[in-house]
């Protein structure tokens, strides 16, 4: 075994020794969560590692087996799997960070089974970001699926169960009826599924299959959550919040649109998509998605819903980048999805600081609470405006990138609907934590702690670490830019 092949294989076994150590040790808190944060340091070391061979141009890869003919059980880093699979690692050591203090400070029952399955899910996360060709994903897109379903049902109550069994229906339902079929369709055209520069499938299929295939493939991968598929994100709302920060920001939406874009650059390629007819409806389709979502999140009082509408729009900016015609639409859609990662991440992880130390889970219950949680408001600032896309903040970088390539692309609709979805989002995000920080003197008093000290220390100092990311990104955008374009083959 070579290096690069301890590396994938390393990056796959430290989750799962993880998982297996933390039910070992479920009995001793403080040895389970010292265990969940070392495992988290490791694979972030492991995945730093991988991340720089692939930006030296020398990508790990490891066939481990061939059940069928054509079928390799494979993996093979590029650009875009290596920031997928260090972005997680490290989002799960601060999402970690943040769960020792909430489900301490709420006392939450089955505490190891929260631990253990996320690292079951961070095993599967690094399947599909390493995973070679469509067959490999598939098989971890599952795991994925199944491992996280104990944390979305968490809370034990019919609303939990309710929430699960739309969960899994919608998310296994989609991989079987849509996805499958697609690899299948793949495999028959092709005679492979293996991730290609510049695409698997350019000169082997014609508009119509190649259109009955973007389709199969893009509403399969429902943990994208495009409508119609969309209705499972915010019924697993329900869920505490380490696993909400969880599920929009670390694993399972993000594994969503990561597929998204690695199908449209390694199966289809930017020359074959814009000959497809199917691109440009599934372009409507998300353009209505991130319209739609907006307007329901300004609805919403219940702030994890309101962020939750909010992350369905902005997922479906990354499908749009996915499918323009346009290879630099793919570069724009990669950092999107990592800036989109560390913003919500900041979002939801307020929200749970907010409701352990006061029980306030309304916008409407969160008037003046700034005075007293001065922190954790600023920094649901900071990833408001990251997301609404305005500076010094990241999110200026991605959403100027993916307008910019839709005026560059003349699709004009999905570009009216990336800068009405921003102006929507100033709208009902940004007040969020205006009227908590700057409610007048004298206009009543705000919520009382109902723990004492409010905020738990672990949970602070993680909003503060995906906060200053925000910032951070925002001057490190080009070099992400430049890492991910080997990508797109030939940015155009």
């Amino acid at each position: 075994m070579n290096t690069g092949e301890l590396l994938i294989f390393l990056a796959l076994v430290v989750p799962l020794f993880a998982a297996a150590a933390i039910y070992a040790v479920g009995r001793m808190p403080d040895v389970r969560e010292t265990l969940t944060i070392v495992a988290c340091i490791v694979l972030s070391v492991i995945t730093i590692s991988i991340f720089m061979r692939v930006g030296a141009g020398d990508p790990p890869e490891w066939t481990v087996a061939q059940p069928l003919a054509g079928l390799e059980i494979a993996f093979r880093l590029e650009p875009l799997g290596a920031l997928f699979a260090l972005m997680a690692s490290l989002l799960w050591g601060v999402n970690s960070l943040f769960s020792i203090g909430y489900m301490r400070g709420k006392r939450e029952a089955n505490q190891t089974r929260f631990y253990m399955c996320f690292a079951l899910a961070m095993f599967a996360v690094m399947g599909i970001a390493m995973a070679a060709n469509l067959f490999t994903l598939f098989i971890f897109y599952e795991v994925l699926t199944f491992s996280t379903y104990p944390l979305v049902t968490h809370a034990g109550d019919a609303r939990a169960r309710k929430a699960g069994r739309m969960y899994l229906t919608i998310l296994v339902g989609a991989s079987l009826v849509l996805f499958l079929p697609g690899i299948i369709g793949v495999q028959i055209v092709a005679g492979s599924t293996v991730f290609t520069p510049e695409g698997l499938l350019p000169g082997r299929v014609d508009d119509v299959t190649g259109s009955v295939l973007l389709l199969l493939l893009v509403f399969g991968a429902a943990k994208a959550a495009l409508m119609p598929l969309h209705g499972w994100l915010p019924g697993a709302m329900v869920a505490p919040a380490p696993v909400s920060a969880m599920l929009h920001a670390v694993a399972v939406v993000k594994a969503g649109v990561f597929v998204v874009l690695k199908v449209s650059a390694y199966i289809f390629g930017a020359d074959l998509i814009s000959t497809l007819p199917a691109a440009t409806w599934l372009l409507w389709v998300a353009a209505g998605t991130i319209i739609i979502a907006s307007v329901i999140a300004m609805t919403k009082d219940d702030l994890k819903a309101r962020l939750a509408w909010s992350t369905v729009g902005q997922l479906a900016y990354i499908v749009s980048a996915a499918l323009l015609p346009l290879g630099a639409g793919l570069v724009a859609g990669g950092l999107h999805m990592l800036v989109h990662a560390f913003a919500k991440i900041t979002l939801f992880m307020c929200a749970g600081a907010i409701y352990v130390a006061t029980g306030a889970s309304k916008v409407s219950e969160m008037r003046g609470l700034g005075r007293s949680m001065p922190i954790v408001f600023s920094c649901f600032l900071v990833g408001a405006l990251c997301v609404v896309g305005l500076p010094p903040f990241a999110g200026m970088w991605s959403k100027f990138l993916l307008i910019t390539a839709a005026f560059g692309t003349k699709e004009w609709i999905t570009a009216a609907a990336m800068i009405v979805s921003s102006l929507l989002g100033l709208l009902y995000l940004a007040p969020v934590a205006l009227r908590a920080l700057l409610q007048p003197v004298g206009d009543g008093s705000p919520r009382a702690f109902i723990r004492p000290g409010g905020a738990p220390g672990p949970v602070v100092a993680a909003v503060m670490m995906t906060a200053a990311a925000c910032v951070a990104l925002f001057l490190l955008a080009d070099a992400v830019v430049a890492y991910l374009e080997p990508m797109t083959g030939s940015v155009r």
